[in-house]
């Protein structure tokens, strides 16, 4: 997954700031803007290391690599399952 697809949805306002809001599993967690890393979006969120992170881009779920990184803008959208879930 290409971490240039993965932003707010089509729509949403822009967050300012250094610190904005993403949300995973419908709650929303404050998180500083820019280069993440999959592990430290699971930190925030409170996701367990061996669930894997889908998310939202372009209204489909989309597995995130768990090695791989994010820039965050601000309003990203995530959920997470067990691996070997539906969604994984």
């Amino acid at each position: 997954m290409n971490a240039s697809e993965y932003g707010a949805p089509q729509g949403a306002d822009p967050q300012h700031g250094s610190v904005v809001t993403i949300t995973v599993d419908n709650k929303p967690y404050g998180i500083h803007r820019g280069h993440q890393t999959l592990a430290a979006l699971k930190d925030v969120a409170g996701v367990p290391a061996a669930y894997q992170l889908d998310g939202l881009i372009g209204g489909t779920l989309t597995p995130l690599n768990d090695d791989g990184a994010v820039t965050v803008k601000g309003g990203e959208e995530s959920t997470s399952s067990p691996k070997g879930g539906p969604f994984s």
